[in-house]
């Protein structure tokens, strides 16, 4: 007997509604089995923390004593006190020097030592500037502090060529202590971003130079119309890292200047600290640590989203 057409449907739902094989049951579980650990570890130093922390923001607490819900008047005094506006603002300040400086200066080494990558020069610059990102946080503070002060080895190179005028206690300065933060900051970061870039422009096609060269294309069109599209997505994770170790940062901060002269270089990791242990504030804290929590996925979202895969 033929089959009629309305029976084909009927028999690809009876299909579609046949319980899973016993096989598959196994297969899950051994997944689930694997991913427990892992995820276990994460809900326990990540998510548990982050539940305790929201909770905190709405309490007023002062760590040890009695706990009495706060409301939103911690997320209000965050929003409108103006010295914790302004050390937001330091942490957005310091982006511009731990971003721009490591990415583009990355960016122009990946290009320069484009066609030596295997060479000597190539594996000694990338070795040099890759030495930082090894160094502890710590020490280069400890080490910065000492070349920023006012015997420093900036000062004393600024006194060799005739700008004595120009010489100063860089960390110390009201105008050029932040700065001098950014900079330290940027030294850190470019070796990790140099080798990012590095290893990025690897996998472009050397035969798109090649024809650019042949089509009378100058080093800046290269540069321009190959390599950066070609590096979309490692641009892509070093604005990512570099922005979250701007606005999440703290030992550098810590070590170099402590926040001072004044606020001026203090960033909302370190006023974290000193609300929850110097002056027991624990539902402040908790609150600009939250709201320091959606500025950065609130700033590092568009550039996942720019510089995602578009194929």
């Amino acid at each position: 007997m033929t089959e009629t057409p309305s029976s084909v449907p009927d028999a690809k739902q009876n299909k579609k509604r046949l319980p899973p094989s016993r096989g598959s049951r196994k297969t899950r579980l051994t997944a689930w089995l694997f991913i427990a650990p892992a995820f276990l570890a994460y809900a326990t130093f990540v998510l548990v923390p982050l539940g305790m922390s929201l909770y905190y923001s709405f309490l007023r607490w002062d760590g040890i004593g009695e706990a009495r819900f706060h409301g939103l008047t911690n997320y209000t005094t965050v929003l409108t006190d103006s010295d914790l506006l302004q050390i937001i603002g330091n942490a957005f300040q310091l982006v511009l020097y731990f971003t721009l400086i490591p990415v583009g200066l990355g960016l122009a080494v990946a290009s320069a030592i484009r066609g030596q990558m295997n060479g000597r020069f190539g594996m000694a610059t990338r070795t040099i500037l890759f030495l930082p990102q090894v160094i502890p946080l710590v020490a280069a503070g400890i080490a910065w502090s000492w070349m920023f002060a006012s015997t420093g080895l900036v000062n004393q190179a600024l006194k060799a060529v005739g700008l004595s005028s120009w010489a100063k206690g860089w960390l110390g300065d009201f105008v050029w202590a932040l700065p001098a933060v950014g900079i330290i900051g940027a030294w850190v970061l470019l070796g990790l971003c140099t080798m990012l870039l590095v290893t990025g422009i690897t996998k472009i096609d050397a035969s798109l130079y090649e024809a650019a060269r042949l089509d009378g294309a100058r080093p800046w069109h290269e540069f321009r119309y190959i390599t950066l599209p070609g590096l979309r997505q490692e641009i892509g994770v070093c604005i990512t890292v570099t922005v979250i170790a701007a606005l999440a940062s703290f030992d550098i901060v810590y070590i170099s200047t402590q926040g001072g002269p004044g606020i001026t270089t203090t960033v909302p990791g370190l006023e974290i600290y000193r609300l929850a242990f110097a002056h027991r504030q624990v539902g402040l804290a908790s609150a600009l640590a939250i709201v320091l929590m959606v500025l950065v996925l609130v700033s590092i979202a568009p550039v996942q989203w720019f510089t995602r895969d578009k194929k």
